[in-house]
């Protein structure tokens, strides 16, 4: 169970207030230092990004039967859906802020969806709605990349 715990709140994490946001900040700061100045390697990023959604499909199943529906203290989802939201742009400070902002709008605010994906089954609902969210960042982080609006 501990595993659990400590996988869902992210190394702990999601026990300090405003911990989403927190979780969704050190998967920025991870990303940066892992692959800084560059593309993140296509392969690496995608599986890393599908082992931490997949697992947390998993242990937030297991812990929302201890803690209840949708825990706020479970904050993995945040992480997968910045991850999501990160994969195919270049690593630089700019582009990082611009999707922790896009992603932390549509996390909160959860238009186009969005919100409907928390009706999914056990931890299918509480990853869901951050996959989408981080999904909406990319491809608008990817259009601005595109465009060179940055």
């Amino acid at each position: 169970m501990s595993f659990h715990k400590l996988f869902s709140t992210s190394l702990g994490i999601g026990y300090i207030k405003g911990g989403g946001t927190f979780a969704a900040i050190f998967c920025c700061i991870c990303w940066y230092l892992a692959w800084a100045g560059g593309y993140p390697p296509l392969l690496l990023s995608l599986l890393i990004t599908l082992i931490i959604t997949l697992a947390g499909v998993w242990s937030s199943s297991v812990v929302e039967k201890i803690w209840g529906k949708d825990p706020s203290r479970v904050v993995i989802d945040e992480v997968a859906g910045m991850c999501i939201g990160l994969l195919f742009i270049p690593v630089n400070v700019t582009y990082l802020l611009c999707a922790l902002v896009l992603f932390r709008f549509f996390d909160i605010g959860k238009p186009l969806f969005i919100k409907k994906m928390e009706h999914l089954p056990s931890g299918w609902g509480i990853m869901m709605d951050d996959v989408l969210a981080g999904i909406y960042t990319n491809i608008i982080v990817n259009a601005v990349v595109w465009f060179k609006l940055f």
